[in-house]
């Protein structure tokens, strides 16, 4: 195995613990988090040592590896192995990103930045292209797109609009259920219907995507929980990751980063796809607003 391949798989192990251990059971969020604090020393242990070590039963352990995307405990071992080998040939090692109340803004912004780009680096590896290129695919060539999104997650669904609406595409950003609802009633086969959720279960989300898809729209999810409710009514799900949550540093936040990278990905996509319209329409709106910044 390469330098380099090694490298992608202990940030592809240390994105899916990151991104999977909200939605594990607490003994198995245990074994999670003892295998991304201390790969090296856990892949010393056997399957009964890190058992012990983490208060859980053997059967817990090759659970936690089995939703890791391992076939059992070896090839998990196998993995950490990996990934301590590429933690001491050099990296520098991972800093606390916890911000007390009493930091000094120069240790904020540093903890921040680090948390960000560890956020877009996570979305980046777990990121599914098989289906971020059905989703660029149905987008690029939808009647219309209705997007679903509330709180900050409505943000991001009126970025993806602006963006599809710039290159000469039609889209609409919903965060009133109602609306959402009823407009997702009027959706038929050739509509595309995207849902922003970082939990995966909100309702108001959840709602319209379910119409959209009974309706025959291709339903897309962007989700931080890519096993939650959402999920059932989507038939493209693209996964997001987040940094830890913390007091001062709420899921919405780094959420929000992440979904941005997807929107930005979905809209390159798009905007290739269609480059021989997108590229005119582009232009157009960048002179029909030039006036405006010349004041």
């Amino acid at each position: 195995m390469t330098q380099e391949v090694k490298e992608i798989f202990g940030n592809s192990l240390a994105a899916k613990v990151r991104t999977l251990v909200p939605s594990m059971t607490r003994s198995m969020q245990r074994v999670a988090e003892a295998v991304a604090s201390d790969p090296a020393g856990c892949a010393a242990l056997t399957v009964t040592g890190l058992a012990e070590l983490t208060g859980t039963s053997e059967a817990t352990v090759v659970r936690t590896a089995r939703i890791l995307g391992y076939p059992g405990y070896r090839d998990l071992r196998l993995a950490l192995a990996g990934l301590a080998a590429q933690q001491q040939s050099g990296r520098a090692p991972a800093i606390t990103t916890d911000i007390a109340v009493d930091d000094p803004i120069a240790d904020v912004v540093t903890k921040l930045a680090y948390d960000e780009r560890q956020t877009l680096a996570d979305t980046a590896a777990g990121l599914d292209t098989v289906q971020l290129g059905a989703a660029v695919t149905a987008l690029a060539t939808a009647r219309r797109t209705d997007v679903y999104g509330v709180g900050a997650s409505g943000l991001v669904a009126q970025d993806l609009t602006q963006k599809l609406l710039r290159i000469g595409l039609i889209a609409q950003a919903h965060s009133d259920p109602h609306l959402a609802v009823t407009n997702a009633v009027q959706l038929r086969p050739g509509d595309v219907a995207v849902a922003i959720t970082h939990s995966g279960s909100t309702g108001d989300v959840i709602e319209p995507l379910r119409v959209a898809f009974e309706r025959g729209a291709t339903t897309v999810a962007i989700t931080g929980r890519p096993g939650g409710p959402v999920a059932q009514y989507a038939d493209h799900v693209l996964t997001t990751s987040t940094a830890r949550e913390s007091e001062l540093r709420p899921a919405a936040m780094s959420s929000r980063t992440s979904q941005l990278l997807v929107v930005d990905c979905l809209f390159v996509g798009v905007a290739q796809r269609t480059y021989e319209t997108a590229a005119p329409a582009l232009a157009a709106s960048y002179e029909a607003l030039a006036h405006r910044h010349r004041r």
